[in-house]
């Protein structure tokens, strides 16, 4: 079959416009309806998992921190450290590609007490200021940031502070703003943006038939109760699984809404260049997971970093400037634990927070640099063209934090002594298949937007060089420094 004529219209190949059906087993839309009857039993997961949360990040303040002879079976501290960083946000990354945000709408904690608290509380409307499209990435990077600058991976008191607060903060918003919404997990949550790409990779999400929504309003005096959506979807025009938080309280409703299978590239494809195109998402994948991530995970390994240091404090020696060596700042500003012979200077923390931030500076402009000539390079300038090609990096960026966490995973397991020769092998397992999906997203987003194949081969010549930029940032981390 030769290729297809371009559509006058769109500049669509009429392969490149078509959504791929995939075909269902009949059990899919039944775990929807499944879902939508046993809420109450979905509910009593989530406060189960809300015990456990609070558990985990509460009870380790209480405990001597461990030494080099705790153990993840040992030391309640080490395994809350292994639950949280070793295997929660690793695999509940992984959920968002596989399932979609059932996190969010089955077993998040703070979810739950954000709606429990909007149930009970004020029910304000809620302002413009949190509807800002922004939030997702200032969440998201000063989240990171803050979380280097105090240790969260190491120290129970930093998990309280960052995981604690945000459900704190969580629960206040909710008390004041809406009714049984999750107005937090809309608006503010630290990693709600990120969520929001993940999921669109998702082979599942709940399905609106339009032609049935309209059928509905025939009721012949039938009254319909409306369904109470937490995250604030307004289900008759919802498109893809980006917002939904997958609970099923939808489904079947109105006979229009089903949990169904989709291509795991429908989404990007068919709706990333209207419904879900926006600059901030962009601004959120190369400055954010792309840059402020990446750096957060290469301060630690990276040799320039100990060698500027080095030459910073011999030139503030040479000058009799001291105070940056102080070690006085409180725990909650940079990481101070005697103790354990892990104490950050002011000159530590500085260096860690310039370098985070620069790396998502320097990475996040050349990557909208390597966007923006593509974008033109395809004829002219289109914002909605840029947003949608930087999408095909959703697969790499998600792997990128996937993996950068799972050091964590890996040194954890390591100091167990088990055998972890292994994870490189992995890690670049991983690198190799998301590159590819990469690769086939930048493909069939090209396709809808190229008017020549020309133009094509443009469009991909520019996310080939984004992937080569992201594979070596990781290749320096894992393989060279």
């Amino acid at each position: 079959m030769g290729p297809a004529a371009p559509c006058r219209r769109t500049g669509q190949t009429g392969e490149d416009s078509m959504s791929i059906a995939v075909p269902v087993p009949a059990f899919v839309p039944r775990v929807g309806l499944w879902m939508q009857r046993h809420g109450n039993w979905i509910r009593g997961v989530q406060w189960v998992v809300v015990l456990a949360y609070a558990f985990l990040i509460g009870v380790p303040v209480f405990l001597p921190l461990p030494d080099e002879t705790a153990h993840i079976w040992t030391h309640l501290t080490v395994f809350a450290q292994f639950v949280f960083w070793g295997i929660w946000w690793p695999f509940v990354l992984i959920s968002m590609v596989l399932l979609g945000r059932v996190w969010c709408g089955v077993l998040c904690p703070e979810g739950t007490l954000s709606e429990f608290a909007s149930r009970h509380g004020r029910g304000w409307a809620i302002p413009r200021w949190m509807r800002w499209g922004g939030w997702p990435f200032v969440a998201f990077a000063g989240t990171t940031l803050y979380g280097q600058m105090v240790s969260v991976y190491q120290y129970p008191k930093a998990v309280l502070l960052v995981l604690g607060g945000s459900t704190v903060g969580a629960m206040v918003v909710g008390y004041f703003y809406g009714r049984d919404k999750r107005v937090w997990c809309k608006y503010l949550c630290p990693v709600n943006g990120v969520f929001s790409l993940l999921s669109r990779l998702s082979p599942f999400h709940f399905k609106v038939n339009e032609a049935a929504w309209r059928a509905s309003y025939h009721t012949n005096g039938r009254k319909i109760i409306p369904v109470n959506c937490a995250p604030l979807v307004p289900l008759r025009n919802m498109k893809g699984a980006a917002d939904c938080h997958m609970c099923g309280r939808c489904a079947g409703h109105r006979g229009a809404i089903a949990l169904a299978g989709r291509s795991p590239s429908e989404e990007i494809v068919t709706f990333g260049d209207k419904d879900h195109n926006s600059l901030w998402d962009s601004t959120l994948l190369m400055f954010g997971l792309l840059g402020v991530a990446i750096g957060a995970f290469h301060w630690t390994v990276n040799p320039w970093f100990v060698y500027v240091k080095e030459m910073l404090a011999t030139w503030l020696i040479d000058r009799n400037i001291m105070w940056p060596f102080e070690t006085n700042a409180p725990w909650w500003v940079f990481t101070n634990y005697p103790a354990q012979n892990d104490v950050f200077s002011w000159l530590d923390g500085a260096l860690v927070v310039a370098y985070i931030l620069g790396n998502g500076l320097v990475l996040g402009l050349a990557f909208s640099a390597i966007f923006a000539v593509t974008n033109r390079a395809m004829g002219p300038w289109r914002t909605a063209r840029f947003n949608h090609l930087v999408q095909a990096l959703i697969p790499i960026a998600g792997a990128g934090v996937f993996i950068g966490l799972s050091a964590t995973t890996i040194n954890l397991l390591r100091a167990e002594h088990l055998p972890v020769g292994w994870a490189n092998d992995v890690r670049a397992a991983i690198l190799a298949a998301t590159t590819l999906w990469s690769l086939w997203l930048g493909w069939r987003v090209t396709g809808r937007h190229a008017t020549s194949w020309l133009r094509r081969v443009a469009g991909m010549t520019g996310i080939v060089a984004a992937l080569a930029l992201v594979n070596w940032l990781w290749l320096l981390m894992f393989w060279l420094w």
